[in-house]
């Protein structure tokens, strides 16, 4: 998620992670607070002797890459067992801890697939409902736009290809030119101009990871509701689990919530927040988070999300049906090696069960959520995708699994309710 000129794909997911191609994006401005030599550990939240693994890996990890801020949090059986703050930086103003903000990219997504899930169990919205009438979309320049569906958009099914036409979320200056409007643009703007366009595939033929998919189940979440994304969100399924502090995000660094992260890249680019042309730093206005709500709006704590990966535990929020739905396998679209994309979360069966996960990546964000086929399951936010290492920031998957593996005594207590949850 870089720029006009540079769609990620999830098909290249560890390239994605390692922040590496950066087509269209200036230089300069690097972002880094200080040099390595001048950083000082620090890691915050309460320690667990024989959970060291997991610190010793966000250390490693963190301080070959100049990664500033990180928060990690670690489930065991229902239970939260890890929740740490950990901090590489000579900058003292702000020290990540378990309570803290940060922006969690495409981990959104679940969230938002969870809120879809909601509507149709409560027989507000079928899961086969299609798109274009459902939202008015003309499909003048498509006829098969009709045959979208919505379980089409959260399993990447609905024709749109960023590999062949560019990601629509991330082409704001195109998109404000054709249409003869000012930045920034709109939510509606960017339905209008895409919905203008022919699909790169026959719908239901070919997954094709799609950010604009979810901005339209955003729009239908509204429709079916009656009420914003975020009200329905938070009310529906954040607040039945006592999680209070997610909330959307913003793009302008002056707009930054409180207790949230900074935000750090090596690239800087155009603004697309407002009309000045100015280069800012790439996570404060290189793209327009405001607009992706759904597919990558949220700030959370890992804590928080860590406590939402318990809904898909056993049946409460969602049902005992919901949730296997969540999980079932799509009609096509399963990788050589087994995994697929469920709604709203990547899926792979293992003996004794099924490994579930999402990654995120925003310039100024890298995120992995886990579900474990064993009951244990992990959230890690960073405030970096990339760096002058060029290492590969998806390499932490692998590493915590290989920390997890490596634990022999696993703690009793729940600290979800030391932070309100």
């Amino acid at each position: 998620m870089i720029s006009d000129s540079f769609s990620v794909s999830r098909r290249n997911a560890l390239r994605l992670l390692a922040g590496g191609a950066a087509s269209g994006l200036a230089a300069g401005l690097p972002a880094s607070p200080a040099s390595a030599a001048a950083r000082v550990w620090s890691v915050t939240g309460r320690a667990a002797t024989s959970l060291k693994p997991f610190d010793d890996t966000l250390k490693r990890f963190m301080q070959a890459r100049t990664i500033p801020h990180a928060s990690l949090a670690v489930v065991r059986k229902g239970k939260l067992v890890l929740a740490r703050g950990y901090n590489w930086t000579a900058d003292t103003s702000f020290a990540a801890g378990p309570t803290s903000l940060f922006r969690v990219a495409s981990l959104s997504k679940p969230v938002t697939a969870a809120a879809v899930l909601k509507l149709a169990q409560d027989g507000k919205l079928s899961l086969s409902a299609k798109v274009a009438p459902l939202l008015g979309l003309s499909t003048t320049a498509d006829p098969r736009l009709a045959a979208v569906t919505v379980t089409h958009l959260l399993q990447h099914l609905g024709g749109w290809d960023s590999e062949v036409s560019g990601d629509p979320m991330f082409r704001d200056r195109v998109i404000a030119a054709a249409l003869g409007v000012p930045l920034p643009i709109t939510q509606a703007q960017i339905i209008t101009h895409t919905s203008g366009l022919r699909l790169d595939h026959a719908p239901g033929t070919t997954y094709a990871y799609s950010n604009y998919g979810y901005l339209l189940l955003q729009k239908i979440i509204e429709k079916a509701s009656g009420v914003s994304y975020a009200s329905y969100v938070q009310s529906k399924v954040l607040t039945p689990l006592k999680i209070k502090r997610m909330t959307l995000g913003s793009t302008a660094k002056s707009l930054r919530k409180s207790g949230e992260t900074p935000y750090f890249s090596q690239y800087t680019g155009k603004s697309v927040i407002d009309t000045s042309d100015s280069v800012v730093p790439f996570p404060y206005g290189g793209f327009n988070l405001e607009n992706m709500a759904a597919h990558g709006g949220w700030l959370a704590t890992a804590a928080d999300l860590a406590k939402f990966t318990t809904l898909f535990d056993a049946a409460g929020v969602l049902t005992s049906a919901s949730i296997s739905k969540a999980f079932a396998k799509p009609s096509i679209g399963v990788n050589s090696d087994g995994w697929y994309y469920g709604l709203g979360w990547q899926v792979r069966p293992v003996t004794g069960g099924r490994n579930t996960w999402h990654t995120g990546s925003l310039a100024g964000t890298s995120t992995l959520m886990v579900r474990r086929y064993d009951g244990l399951s992990w959230v890690v936010l960073f405030d970096q995708r990339d760096d002058a290492s060029g290492l590969n920031y998806g390499d932490i998957d692998a590493q915590l699994h290989t920390a997890a593996n490596s634990v022999k005594s696993w703690p009793t207590t729940n600290l979800f309710s030391t932070y309100g949850l």
